[in-house]
This record gives structure tokens, sequence and C-alpha cells, in this order.
């Protein structure tokens, strides 16, 4: 199931980019946008970076609040989708999380929404936090949970359980297990649950 699921993904994030809202908007039950726009009270200071900007939809949200933001994704697909999606407003540079291609101490505040596998590879965090300025924050929104009552809630969160997209540890346990990449990279952490309509999503807050 994980190969296949990373196989789909990669798919849908680069052949497929076109197809990437629909299918966000239909497995969120509508609450994608709103899920990625939560982040946003995180955020400290004016110079922000996203990791992983996707089809741009919180570059948009980033620009209209007079930030100073800039995005990478590595890939080209989703970059011509961002710039459309910003009306070419947005500073786009294609690269890898990895390997960030900016100087030390360039931003108060990097970002990812959903991020995939990369986002806890050591060299990912190492490089983030490079690229922070002390006091900085590494904001971070790995999962939602359904947590609505309602039948088509229901059905979801059992789909998300089966496909290993939300968590089948215990909450609290789960939060443990988030933190620990971030805790050997060297950042202060914090795991905050946020309830947003029928879904719990939880933000991690690492701080250089």
């Amino acid at each position: 199931m994980k190969a296949f699921l990373r196989f789909f993904f990669k798919l849908l994030y680069h052949q497929f980019a076109f197809a990437y809202d629909f299918v966000a908007a239909t497995v969120s039950l509508g609450q994608w946008k709103n899920w990625v726009s939560s982040v946003l009270p995180f955020i400290v200071g004016t110079r922000v970076l996203e990791i992983g900007h996707g089809p741009g939809h919180l570059q948009r949200l980033l620009l209209s609040q007079g930030l100073d933001s800039v995005a990478i994704d590595e890939s080209a697909p989703m970059g011509l989708l961002a710039k459309r999606n910003t009306n070419g407003k947005a500073t786009l540079t294609r690269a890898f999380a990895q390997r960030l291609p900016f100087a030390d101490a360039a931003f108060d505040t990097v970002i990812a929404t959903f991020p995939a596998e990369y986002i806890t590879d050591p060299l990912t965090l190492a490089e983030v936090r490079r690229c922070l300025s002390d006091g900085g924050r590494f904001i971070v929104l790995p999962v939602a949970l359904q947590i609505g009552r309602k039948p088509l809630d229901r059905v979801m969160s059992l789909l998300f359980r089966v496909t290993r997209q939300s968590p089948v540890d215990p909450l609290e346990e789960f939060k443990e297990k988030l933190r620990i990449p971030f805790i050997e990279a060297g950042f202060a952490v914090d795991v905050q649950e946020l309830h947003v309509k029928s879904s719990l999503l939880l933000v991690i807050i690492a701080i250089k």
C-alpha cells in the first residue's frame, strides 16, 4: 500500500498535476484550501519560504498579506500551475528541499503543508535550519484527521486510516513521533491541534 501510494502521489504531482486540486478537494470534503490556510497565524516575520508550493494557493495568500514570499518545488508541472494561479506574481524556484538555493538566515519562517517523506530527511531539516534566522519557525502541516460524525466524514476517516494517510497510533503517541526528527535536528518543537470544521489538524512548530 505504501509503495502504491508513493507511486500515485508521484503521478499526481507530475504527469497528472492538472487533477491535483480536484483530488485534494475530494479527499478533504472541500476543506483542502481551509486546511492549508490554517498555517497563516503561525508565521513570524516577513521573509517566508514555502517548501513544496504545489498549485500555489498558499503563495497567493502570502502575497495578499504583503509578505516577502519565495517558494520552491521540484515539480515542473506544479511550477506552471502555481505561476498561473498567482498570475505570475509569485517568486517560484525549481529546487529540492535537501539543497535549498538560499543564503544562511535568509528567512523568518519556512512552511510546508502536507509534504512528502522528504520533509523529515536530515538533509532537509539541516537545510531549513541553516536558512532560518535565529528564533525563526519551521511550520509543517503533516496531517489532517476527519473527526466529523456524518456518514461521509466517517467513510473518509476510514479511507485515510486504511491508506495510512492518518495515524493508527493513539494521538499523543503520534504527536510525539512527529516531534522526534525535528528535535534530533536541533529544533525546539511543539505540536498544536487545530479544529477546522469536521477535521483535526496537527501543526508542527519547530523553532531554531
